[in-house]
């Protein structure tokens, strides 16, 4: 089911860009990472797009998202080869001009020397009004232009540029998420109990993680909200409606990671 809703909830959308992520080649697992960082700031993930290396489709979606969320999130294409077309595509969204950063070059020319070829000169580009991201861990930053943060696909990279991200948003409420783990019961038997809890609160996000194994089957029920009064009494109002639908082995645990 859905996000938790509130007047401060500050959302942000995830573009992971990349013909390599589609192809299958490289297995993404920086959205998680995004995905977590984002929960301790209290901004909710609220939407994911992978696209190709193809500018007019990089474009298209990130304006789409960073029209309809509180901010946005880029990780991949900043690199030296003819197909890291980022910085090319947000300028263009921007409708804005690439340079070629002085700071960037200065370490570059620092690191690498006479060995500064044309190449590499790609990773110094930021559109004209962009601030850097700093990259503690290797390599050049990433920047940030209006509510759009450009950071490495590289997972090492990308974790460490996420740490010059934090301080610059916007926190809302912190999500409170607490699991109540049914054994034994299929999500037949627990649909209508879950169901009639979820349209009593709104504004809470219920959700059902069916698990299987040697150890027998069942869900985890996953209540997640801002408030800690509603939080709280809803889960006593679940695990209320389990039992009276004949619910009987259930616990509450704590929350899987990610939750």
């Amino acid at each position: 089911m859905g996000s938790p809703a509130g007047a401060d909830r500050v959302t942000a959308g995830v573009l992971i860009i990349g013909d390599e992520i589609l192809s299958g080649r490289t297995q993404d697992t920086n959205l998680r990472d995004i995905a977590l960082y984002l929960g301790v700031h209290g901004v909710d993930l609220a939407e994911a797009r992978t696209v190709p290396d193809v500018l007019e489709e990089i474009v298209a979606a990130l304006d789409a998202l960073r029209s309809r969320y509180d901010y946005v999130i880029t990780t991949g294409g900043i690199g030296p080869t003819h197909d890291d077309i980022t910085a090319d595509a947000v300028a263009a969204a921007f409708g804005v001009e690439l340079y070629e950063h002085p700071d960037i070059l200065a370490m570059m020319q620092a690191r690498w020397g006479s060995e500064l070829n044309a190449a590499r000169r790609r990773m110094a580009r930021v559109p004209v009004g962009g601030e850097l991201v700093k990259n503690p861990v290797q390599g050049p930053p990433g920047f940030t232009i209006g509510n759009v943060f450009v950071l490495a696909g590289v997972p090492m990279i990308m974790r460490g540029m996420l740490e010059d991200v934090g301080w610059r948003l916007r926190s809302g409420a912190v999500v409170i998420s607490r699991t109540v783990r049914v054994e034994g019961s299929g999500e037949g038997a627990i649909a209508a109990p879950l169901e009639a809890v979820a349209r009593n609160h709104p504004q809470m996000s219920l959700g059902s993680y069916p698990f299987f194994g040697d150890g027998g089957y069942g869900s985890n029920l996953v209540l997640r909200g801002r408030d800690p009064a509603e939080v709280e009494a809803t889960v006593a109002e679940l695990i209320g409606a389990l039992k009276a639908a004949g619910v009987e082995t259930l616990r509450e645990v704590e929350a899987p990671p990610g939750a």
